[in-house]
């Protein structure tokens, strides 16, 4: 578990880590390999899931090659929304760190407890950046927000 305290703002107690694969951990199905030392400091404290409808078919296989602790979730592309947002509710949205870029991302990140939208090389749904938390610019830059959480409280303090 991850424990921040956020001056104004409350605690966080994360338990979970919740990605899209596509544009956010993935570039064209391919995970971006400057993830994986942060990806893997992150499990010790945190449970690691990626959701996807799997638009490339490469979600299980490039996962699985990372040799991480990456639990993937997939469900038909046209219930990427609704499912989602069942594996927050299901997990305790309080307790969940939710990352990701596009439309289908939207209701996930208005439930979970942290929200990250990440601007990536394929953009981001225009509404998501009012919806989340914290915005940056990149996956790497999300990931490092959890590494160092004083830069998230900086960012988040009232």
């Amino acid at each position: 578990m991850l424990k921040i305290d956020i001056p104004g703002y409350g605690t966080l107690e994360l338990r979970h880590l919740v990605m899209d694969y596509n544009g956010t951990i993935a570039r064209d199905g391919k995970v971006l390999p400057e993830l994986l030392e942060p990806l893997s400091a992150l499990a010790r404290d945190l449970r690691l899931f990626v959701l996807t409808a799997d638009t490339h078919g490469t979600a299980a296989a490039e996962c699985g090659a990372t040799g991480l602790p990456l639990q993937i979730m997939t469900f038909p592309s046209d219930k990427a929304a609704a499912s989602k947002l069942e594996i927050i509710r299901g997990l305790g949205p309080e307790g969940v760190c939710a990352i990701g870029n596009g439309r289908n991302d939207l209701p996930m990140l208005s439930e979970a407890g942290l929200s990250i939208a990440v601007l990536g090389q394929e953009g981001s749904f225009g509404a998501l950046l009012g919806a989340a938390d914290v915005v940056c610019l990149s996956m790497l830059d999300a990931l490092m927000l959890l590494q160092k959480p004083s830069r998230l409280i900086a960012t988040l303090r009232g």
